[in-house]
């Protein structure tokens, strides 16, 4: 393996550590905010939660074909 494919091997390990850490950060959010939030707001919170959660797979789908 060149230092080219070592690299992008690690930057590829980056990307999914940091979108775990997107999903992981935002479902403690959304749960926090679920505990202060008014029902319909935090239904929102959740639907956008899980909108973007879904996109961060996608991205994650993307760099593992």
């Amino acid at each position: 393996m060149t230092f080219l494919d070592n690299r992008m091997v690690s930057d590829k390990n980056e990307i999914e550590n940091l979108i775990d850490t997107m999903i992981e950060s935002g479902d403690e959010l959304v749960d926090n905010l679920k505990t202060v939030l008014p029902n319909t707001l935090s239904e929102s919170m959740v639907m956008f939660h899980e909108s973007h959660v879904a996109n961060l797979k996608k991205i994650k789908e993307f760099l593992n074909p």
